[in-house]
């Protein structure tokens, strides 16, 4: 096997282990336990098709093994197991609009759903806040029921260059580079959602003091490790 190959193996089976362990993640958070959500990872050779759990399988049960490969008709062509329909028409359009994106994660969750029922862009009134200021976008469109690829095609659009989409009257979305940023800001952009919920009037914190704290809470490094602080005290400690 050439290097290049072997290099696409490991990042794939890499990839596939990260998703596993998101979905974990969001079940042990309280997410998904109606199938309602999902993480994709982009194959590193096929880069017009994506992983994501069969649709099947608990958040719960997740591995790599219950992995399906989805390639732009929506039909699988590597694992086994089922397509998650509304995954599809939402996670492929918007992989196919940002080459820079290898992840999307999307469930519907305590805060989230509320909140994006507001049609309203987050304020930067906590830390977490600021990882998506200037740096968020608003679906404000009724097809809340995903049902068409046009529709993950405007949400594409509006999500732009942003990290993160707030769809309104359905739930949060964000993005990465690697699957653990998508499911790091994920569970921190729900965060956000929840303290936009709970606070009494609070007093949002400068536009400069924001992007301040936005630049030290959003490197690799600090990202990775929560994600890997996520995996650790939801999993490994149980």
């Amino acid at each position: 096997m050439d290097t290049r190959a072997q290099t696409a193996d490991s990042v794939r089976e890499e990839r596939k282990r990260q998703v596993a362990l998101g979905y974990r993640v969001f079940a042990a958070l309280g997410w998904g336990d109606l199938g309602d959500g999902h993480i994709s990872a982009r194959d590193p050779e096929r880069a017009d098709c994506f992983w994501l759990l069969d649709v099947d399988t608990p958040f719960g049960e997740a591995s790599p093994e219950k992995l399906v490969l989805v390639q732009p008709d929506g039909s699988v062509v590597g694992g086994s197991g089922r397509t998650n329909l509304p995954a599809y028409y939402i996670h492929y359009p918007i992989l196919a609009a940002r080459p820079d994106v290898a992840s999307v994660a999307h469930t519907h969750t305590a805060f989230g759903t509320p909140f994006s029922a507001s049609a309203a862009r987050f304020e930067p009134i906590t830390q977490e806040a600021c990882i998506f200021h200037d740096d968020h976008a608003v679906f404000d469109d009724e097809e809340v029921q995903v049902q068409s690829v046009d529709c993950g095609e405007r949400i594409a659009r509006d999500l732009g260059r942003n990290r993160g989409v707030v769809l309104r009257n359905h739930g949060l979305l964000t993005v990465g580079a690697t699957v653990k940023h998508a499911v790091a800001w994920f569970v921190m952009m729900e965060r956000v959602a929840e303290a936009h919920l709970k606070a009494r009037d609070p007093k949002p914190i400068s536009h400069n003091a924001a992007l301040y704290a936005k630049a030290d809470l959003t490197t690799d490094e600090y990202t990775n490790s929560v994600f890997d602080f996520l995996v650790g005290h939801h999993l490994q400690a149980h």
